[in-house]
């Protein structure tokens, strides 16, 4: 297509007049939900969004821009080696373009930082842009502009653990060095509200005291707990707890908003190479090929994203003499190649649940918030903007498994994983027994085939193995056991009679119905819930290591251990001698000379 008009001086000419009609008609395509698109005259230089009438009176009377003759930041596909627009001369100017071209790039604000008169986007983006054209100071190096600085600055803060008090005696610091009239912030707090704009905000959400619920939705302006009745203040507007929410809508929206990561979103459909037998990523699994059987207008999409969401807890304070419990829930988006789904810069952080407990059975208060935005993007989906392609779609996005330990398996999944039946995936199939006050798991060896030669040896506990595995319940079964429990009332308040209720026999081990099951395509996955690799691989291989080294502290062949072999009457040759101190050497334990080549 002839562009040459792009070019002609004369803007009053047919010719220019016609191409500018021509430009127009293919940016009707690319405007957002308030008809703005990317403006491509001389002086906007496709870095702000306006209407397509202004769009064409900054064309007639300012210029087309000359270099910008393949359209890709209005829907064509640039076939060149590099981009036809001009950059913006540093590296976070063109990251930034890259993902600020789409008017749904919300990055929404921090509460606390920024007052309840929102700018527009446009008026956010075009100030951020002018920080990225300003320099740090008059006669300053081009490569360094204000936002640059800023952000390096808050990047050695994070890295270096720096104090907030030290980071304000260092911008004093750096006001007296730098020559006057700088563009460098002057507190702690003015740094903040700049990034604030580059899409650091979150929510803040008041907490009931006792966990009961959360002042969010039709709740958010009560005063005291609407379950319990508690006061939501310690004393002048100051809340007993705080949530902190983070969306992930407008940061998986981002993912599409780089080339090169919209491109990598596609690789589980795109680049991930099939091999029957191998398991290389999520997408080779049975769950994963399960669920889109199951839900087809979700998976016809390659850029619809699955997510995993992990938790776990840990003391902030670094001090283990300190009892305090946070609870951060990340989300893992598994479209990714295997290499950028480990990588911590992909991990999506939605909620900071505080302490100082452990939230336990009351897990599910604090992830409304966290739902019902995943409801949402199920359901209707999101508007987003595909920069490999350079058009508009529907972005949907589901959790489709938990990763935890085991201690927090229980709170995801509402199955307790304590006591006789602590097995969530055999229920009320587990096999257990008591050994000296404390429950034993047992038989392991119905899950061998049927004529496995370990069935029918005695070595192990003294009996042969004839059952065959447990059964796999399927979730009409596990959703009729749910049905059948008793309403709780959530929250740790002294007078929630739910809170220390005795669990009927007919409920099995189940504590509560999890909230994860308002999703609407929660009950048809085959894998719900998976445990951490570190719990399955690091601490089950150090327990064998030391009980194979017989290792002091690490060893499971304590004498405890060999006293339970005598009271089940088994494996004799192990049993202590008549002192009831001295353990008999062990088959399975390595000799010195063995450790040594072992190690």
């Amino acid at each position: 297509m002839d562009r040459s008009w792009i070019s002609n001086p004369n803007r009053i000419s047919a010719e220019y007049v016609a191409g500018v009609e021509q430009f127009l008609e293919v940016a009707r395509e690319t405007v957002d939900a308030i008809g703005c698109t990317l403006c491509p005259c001389k002086n906007c230089i496709n870095r702000v969004k306006r209407h397509i009438g202004e769009i064409k009176r900054h064309l007639l009377h300012q210029g087309f821009l000359s270099t910008y003759t393949v359209w890709v930041e209005h829907g064509e596909v640039d076939h060149s080696s590099g981009p036809a627009h001009e950059s913006f001369g540093d590296e976070m100017g063109e990251a930034f373009h890259d993902a600020t071209r789409d008017h749904y790039f919300d990055i929404g604000s921090t509460s606390d930082m920024l007052s309840p008169e929102q700018p527009a986007d446009s008026e956010r983006y075009d100030k951020l842009f002018e920080q990225l054209k300003t320099p740090l100071y008059d006669g300053c190096n081009d490569t360094i502009s204000a936002l640059t600085f800023v952000v390096k600055l808050m990047h050695l803060k994070v890295l270096n653990k720096w104090t907030d008090r030290s980071f304000d005696m260092l911008i004093k610091l750096l006001q007296e060095v730098l020559p006057p009239g700088n563009r460098c912030p002057d507190s702690y707090y003015s740094t903040r509200k700049m990034l604030c704009d580059v899409g650091l905000g979150y929510e803040q959400i008041d907490v009931c005291k006792y966990d009961c619920s959360l002042f969010y939705g039709e709740y958010s302006t009560d005063q005291d707990c609407h379950v319990c009745g508690t006061s939501r203040y310690i004393r002048k507007k100051i809340p007993h707890k705080r949530l902190r929410y983070f969306p992930i809508t407008p940061r998986l929206k981002r993912l599409y908003s780089s080339k090169s990561t919209a491109t990598l979103m596609r690789w589980h459909k795109e680049g991930r190479v099939v091999e029957p037998g191998v398991l290389r990523h999520p997408a080779d699994g049975e769950a994963w090929q399960n669920f889109d059987s199951l839900n087809e207008h979700f998976a016809s999409d390659p850029r619809s994203i699955r997510l995993g969401l992990a938790s776990d807890g840990f003391n902030p304070f670094g001090n283990m003499s300190t009892t305090y419990s946070m609870w951060p829930v990340v989300l893992i988006p598994y479209n990714l190649p295997p290499w950028k789904i480990a990588a911590k810069t992909n991990y999506l952080l939605s909620l900071l649940i505080p302490g100082p407990k452990s939230p336990t059975k009351d897990f599910d208060v604090f992830l409304r918030p966290l739902i019902d935005e995943l409801k949402v993007l199920w359901n209707v989906g999101t508007d987003c903007f595909d920069a490999h392609e350079g058009k508009r779609f529907k972005l949907f996005a589901s959790v489709i498994w938990t990763v935890s330990d085991f201690p927090a398996y229980a709170y995801l999944s509402g199955w307790s994983t304590q006591g006789k039946l602590a097995c969530p995936v055999c229920l009320e199939d587990t096999r257990h027994m008591s050994i000296r006050g404390k429950q034993c798991y047992m038989g392991h060896r119905c899950f061998l085939e049927a004529e496995h030669p370990w069935r029918n040896r005695k070595d192990f506990d003294g009996t042969v193995e004839v059952r065959p595995p447990p059964r796999r319940f399927e979730s009409s079964h596990i959703l009729a056991q749910l049905d059948a429990i008793s309403p709780r009332q959530p929250g740790k308040a002294p007078s929630n009679s739910s809170r220390k209720r005795k669990r009927l026999s007919s409920e099995l081990n189940w504590l509560k119905k999890s909230i994860l099951f308002e999703l609407p395509y929660w009950s048809s996955l085959k894998l719900r819930h998976n445990l951490d690799v570190m719990h399955i691989e690091k601490n089950v291989c150090d327990n064998i290591v030391g009980t194979l080294m017989d290792i002091e502290g690490k060893t499971k062949d304590t004498l405890k251990a060999r006293m339970d072999l005598k009271d089940l009457d088994y494996r004799h040759e192990l049993h202590l001698d008549l002192d009831g101190k001295t353990k008999p050497f062990a088959s399975y334990t390595f000799t010195k000379e063995e450790c040594r080549g072992f190690c």
